[in-house]
């Protein structure tokens, strides 16, 4: 069996790590000239790191990223409504990490051109169409820098992991349309600054339409003392200073500082610290609608190209490595690739589908929505305004949401697959639909 993976980002090449530790052989296709050290934060739950961990990322990901060691929120007057430990602190058996989404991209780009050999890796293709026919997939493909038409690809199946405004998904569901707009942006920066609280804090503050997200992403810097701080601000009923929909554009901080600018805190100098940040990058916060499913014939779609969501709870990029786990799994032990695509399917798309709509309910973040209306010039004692009981419920509910409360994760069976199930030894893992 041969995947064709189109998309090098987290989803992608953690898919290629995957299938090849499966005993199936991979080729990635990423649309842009050159993967590099590009992007900000992101953060990596447990149910993530565990996968990494056992495609045996850890000391990779130990050398650079942060280990979270507590998630806060706070009301926009810097008081705290809810502090939780997280990862090892929290009873998990795998740590959370927060990172820069560069290094991370370089972690899973090196260990993919290792393992499935750099040529198998190809840069500057962009996907134009696919076909199925004969028992396989057809990829075409332009470089995307020309125009130049490239050589076709074959393989037994193809997986679309190339983001919300994947290709492959548009030749799937034609008729649907831009994205799904929020009505809120977001902006983010990232500075260099002495730690606040213990160096290892994601603290939220504010409420929907005015909030920011904060946290450490460097390890070494932290071992010399200082953070590197990667910050996010948004703003609700915000049109993007270009056209809807697209990403990753720098912005003026006057587009959003007035709202923040006395957002100092005694724990944090938040507004000095935007201030500061040389480069700002403007985001709308889209998502799309859930899918009746991902796959088709022999294609089928993963991360955010199958269910991308608002950035609440800090899901997207943890789902994708997940995903790709489920996939490799599913393809190497079932019987058929049908039967691999349905049991991959089967297990992801109702739980991803029920995350996109609870993350349009602002997920956990929903008490900072609580203690605004509640108590809009701030509290005394939080347990006066929120029962600690509703905050806790809270918290665990979307972590169950999401699939990965502790109990959960830490109990289910590793998405290893097992030697003598590798594809590459089994008789019966035929290339037949």
């Amino acid at each position: 069996m041969k995947v064709l993976v189109i998309g090098g980002g987290i989803g992608g090449l953690t898919t290629a790590l995957s299938l090849h530790a499966a005993g199936i052989e991979v080729a990635v296709f990423e649309q842009v000239p050159r993967i590099e050290a590009l992007g900000v934060g992101i953060n990596l739950q447990p149910n993530a790191v565990r996968e990494l961990i056992e495609l045996g990322l850890s000391d990779d990901l130990k050398a650079v990223a942060i280990e979270t060691s507590t998630l806060t929120y706070y009301n926009r007057f810097g008081q705290p409504i809810w502090s939780e430990p997280r990862g090892l602190a929290a009873g998990y058996a795998w740590p959370q990490y927060s990172i820069d989404r560069g290094d991370l991209n370089m972690i899973l780009l090196t260990a993919a051109a290792s393992r499935i050999g750099a040529h198998n890796i190809h840069a500057g293709h962009k996907l134009v169409a696919f076909k199925q026919a004969d028992g396989g997939v057809v990829a075409q493909f332009v470089d995307r820098a020309t125009g130049r038409t490239l050589p076709s690809q074959r393989g037994d199946v193809l997986v679309g992991a190339d983001g919300i405004h994947s290709a492959v998904r548009a030749q799937l569901y034609p008729d649907e349309g831009a994205p799904v707009s929020s009505g809120r942006i977001q902006w983010r920066g990232v500075i260099e600054a002495e730690p606040f609280l213990d160096g290892r804090t994601h603290v939220t503050i504010g409420s929907r339409d005015s909030r920011a997200v904060i946290y450490p992403m460097s390890e070494a810097a932290r071992r010399q003392g200082r953070s590197l701080i990667n910050w996010v601000t948004v703003l609700g009923r915000q049109m993007a200073s270009d056209q809807p929909g697209t990403w990753d554009r720098t912005a003026s901080k006057d587009r959003f500082f007035a709202r923040f600018k006395d957002w100092n805190f005694d724990w944090i100098p938040f507004a000095d610290l935007i201030a500061r940040t040389k480069e700002i990058f403007e985001y709308p916060k889209d998502d799309r609608n859930p899918l009746p499913r991902w796959s088709v014939g022999r294609v089928t779609l993963l991360g955010d190209a199958a269910h991308p969501m608002r950035p609440i709870g800090s899901q997207a990029g943890s789902q994708a490595v997940v995903d790709a786990r489920v996939l490799a799994l599913a393809l190497a032990t079932a019987p058929t690739i049908a039967d691999g695509l349905k049991a991959y399917e089967r297990e992801r798309l109702p739980l991803m589908n029920n995350v996109i709509l609870r993350n349009r309910e602002f997920g956990p973040s929903i008490i900072m929505d609580m203690a605004q209306e509640r108590a809009p010039s701030g509290f005394t004692d939080i347990e006066e305004v929120i029962p600690r009981r509703e905050l806790e419920e809270i918290a665990h509910s979307f972590k169950v949401t999401a699939g990965f409360d502790p109990e959960t994760l830490n109990k289910r069976a590793s998405y290893d697959v097992p030697p003598y199930l590798r594809y590459g030894g089994r008789s019966h893992a035929s290339g037949n639909p």
